[in-house]
């Protein structure tokens, strides 16, 4: 059973990629590293979301967690093209 961080995660994850979002909803329930790379969304992106609100905004930090968020988007579509490939 998927973690709520992790249904969260991939909630938000396909609002981002919507291409994906049969194939995401689908891998999720069966892919043990999607579902982990969908908790570390939801934490990276909650986290980056909480920067965002901070006043004063510390642009280190935030490009930092723009750039987790990123790496994963990129790491959760490799995922799904190793799948169609399967």
């Amino acid at each position: 059973m998927p973690s709520a961080a992790s249904q969260r995660g991939l909630l938000k994850l396909m609002l981002k990629l919507p291409a994906l979002r049969g194939q995401l909803q689908l891998l999720s329930a069966k892919n043990q590293s999607l579902a982990s790379l969908c908790e570390a969304y939801e934490e990276a992106s909650s986290m980056l979301d909480r920067q965002r609100r901070l006043a004063p905004l510390d642009h280190s930090i935030i490009s930092e967690y723009e750039l987790i968020c990123r790496e994963i988007e990129e790491e959760v579509i490799s995922v799904c093209i190793a799948d169609t490939r399967t």
